[in-house]
């Protein structure tokens, strides 16, 4: 860890992303911007018409994939300038106007929606069933599941207008987490030294061995954000109070029920997991009893559940050399998909490396147009990162294949589905690991890592879920969220989950506001949901043939053709069912018995 975080200026260009796949240059950039307005003209000039003929019908879905394909380019580029640098003053005026001409096209275009969907529903069916609407059917049909929810054209535009406010209490949050206070967590002693405290380097001095270390870290960090508790309630107050009035406005039965509907997620999927995880809740407790026996504790502290149980392995991996486990790992998935993958990661995919003002943690980010790129805090020391790695490559490689077969308007796959190819590569990952392990030591370091990485994927999500579902519900029922109320909501599921053998801090519960996904309302499940199918997955393909592979790629190259449960089906696996969810939790089980015996 170094003691200093570089600025953006002095990163080298081998360590950051190459965005000249969507644009040469910022010049180019804002010529592009320019190009909205007329581009959005070309939709609006059909308004009233899209009735009167498929020709015309035809013609304006072409007007629409031009203007929202434009837009898409310009709001990506934009983007993923502003997340590596938030102290980028000029990036950050791209990303406010990407989002203004984004908020203008979608009010311009509202009408699309509801004039099309006032087109009796047998004549467009008629209409797409032509050949030359082959590139738009999916993107009509999938319109037509929210016709119950459509609103009319003056309503659908007020809703648009109002998308660029909406982004408020996220953006307010990430700006105070990953700019405000990250200048102010301030240092912590390792070892005589005084390290920097940040976003980043938060996880990394958790799994210090000496537990001074992560005491002083955990208080240190959870103190600041207890300062600002009850602004950090009021704006995710503000996200909560959003999703409601977006889901009363269209007249859905809830907030869960708004965000399943679209993908065709029955609600029962989702109860069904909590359910599923609360029944299995045992085997979690007697991990935390045997990570308290492991560590030689008197009593279990909340800071002490993510440093590695083994203290003598040390797995040092160079960016360079991360790839080159992921290349042989996922060897099962064959050379042309590690060979794509890898070259990605060597040659401006990647934004490598953690700098002054870029966002926390990681995530890949596709677009039709450019290279599908993937930003990290990449440390060398930390065997995670391994899997981050792996993890983020499997949802780029995801939109690699999305891209490469599907048309513009049906290319973009769901979150439900884009779990399970990303978990799916740390599986493979593990595996192979796991059967390269050097001694028993290792062997000993990968099973309990992977045992925290399906508790923090499965049980910890589950449990983040659980909260989304109570804070949204407390409000559909007329409660206000308060700091008080939303730390005694995370303090109850604490309790629940960690178990008996758990002492938490007073402030332990400000945990559950400092989640930064909590500001995507129900997309949390998806990982849980997601690491089930991706273990059953990866089993069929390991232990399957050619054919087990090829439903593997259908399901990548799916893209957003089919429904997630009819393309995971296809794929292999029924998330319908809780089998994935029980088979999932029994092998988080079996590991904690491996360690048991090792132990």
């Amino acid at each position: 860890m170094s003691n200093k975080i570089p600025k953006r200026s002095e990163v080298p260009a081998s360590d950051k992303w190459n965005l000249s796949s969507i644009y040469k240059s910022n010049e180019q950039w804002e010529e592009e911007l320019k190009k909205l307005p007329s581009l959005t003209e070309k939709v609006t000039a059909f308004k009233g018409k899209l009735g009167e003929s498929p020709e015309t019908l035809l013609a304006a879905l072409k007007a629409l994939e031009a203007a929202e394909l434009q837009l898409e380019t310009v709001y990506h580029y934009a983007s993923l300038q502003h997340e590596a640098d938030e102290d980028d003053s000029e990036a950050t005026d791209r990303d406010g106007r990407a989002m203004m001409a984004y908020t203008q096209l979608q009010s311009e275009i509202s009408f699309m929606d509801p004039e099309l969907l006032a087109i009796p529903e047998e004549t467009l069916r008629q209409w797409i069933a032509r050949p030359e609407f082959a590139d738009y059917k999916i993107y009509v049909e999938k319109l037509l599941h929210y016709n119950k929810y459509t609103l009319s054209e003056k309503e659908e535009r007020l809703l648009s207008l109002q998308m660029q406010p909406a982004q408020t209490p996220y953006n307010a949050f990430s700006v105070l987490e990953n700019v405000d206070l990250n200048k102010q967590f301030g240092t912590v002693n390792v070892n005589g030294e005084e390290k920097p405290l940040t976003q980043t380097t938060f996880t990394t001095l958790l799994k210090n061995q000496d537990r001074k270390v992560r005491q002083q870290t955990y208080k240190q960090f959870y103190k600041k954000f207890e300062d600002f508790q009850n602004v950090i309630a009021a704006i995710y107050a503000g996200s909560v109070n959003q999703d409601i009035f977006s889901m009363r406005a269209r007249g859905y039965d809830s907030s869960l029920h708004q965000a399943l509907y679209g993908n065709k997620v029955p609600l029962s999927v989702y109860h069904n997991l909590i359910e599923c995880v609360h029944k299995n809740l045992d085997s979690l407790h007697e991990y935390y009893s045997l990570r308290k026996k492991i560590m030689g504790l008197d009593e279990l502290r909340h800071y002490d559940v993510y440093v590695p149980l083994v203290k003598s392995v040390a797995m040092h991996h160079s960016y360079e050399e991360s790839v080159e486990i992921c290349r042989k790992a996922l060897a099962p998935l064959g050379k042309e998909y590690t060979d794509r993958l890898c070259n990605g990661l060597l040659n401006g995919w990647c934004d490598r490396y953690e700098n002054v003002g870029k966002r926390s943690g990681a995530f890949s980010s596709g677009s039709y147009i450019g290279d599908p790129y993937i930003l990290l805090n990449y440390d060398a020391d930390d065997i995670r990162d391994v899997f981050t790695m792996a993890h983020e490559g499997g949802h780029s490689m995801h939109s690699w294949y999305s891209v490469h077969n599907n048309p513009f308007l049906s290319y973009d796959y769901t979150i439900f589905e884009a779990e399970v190819a990303s978990t799916f590569n740390e599986e493979l990952v593990f595996e192979y690991l796991l059967k390269n392990a050097k001694s028993e030591d290792e062997k000993k370091y990968l099973l309990a890592m992977r045992a925290d990485d399906i508790l923090a994927t499965l049980y910890r999500q589950t449990m983040f879920a659980e909260f989304e579902l109570k804070t949204h519900e407390a409000v559909e029922n007329g409660t206000p969220l308060t700091a008080e109320l939303l730390r005694k909501i995370y303090r109850e599921l604490l309790e629940l989950y960690f178990g008996p053998e758990m002492h938490f801090e007073e402030n332990s519960d400000m945990e559950g506001l400092r989640i930064p996904h909590f500001y995507s309302a129900f997309y949390v499940y998806k990982y849980a949901t997601g690491i089930s199918a991706a273990l059953a997955l990866a089993k069929r393909v390991t232990n399957g043939g050619e054919a087990e592979r090829e439903d593997y790629f259908k399901f990548l190259k799916s893209g957003g053709s089919r429904y997630p449960i009819e393309s995971l089906r296809i794929a292999g696996v029924d998330m319908e069912s809780t089998e994935p969810v029980q088979a999932a939790c029994d092998t988080f089980k079996e590991i904690v018995e491996q360690l048991k015996k090792l132990f």
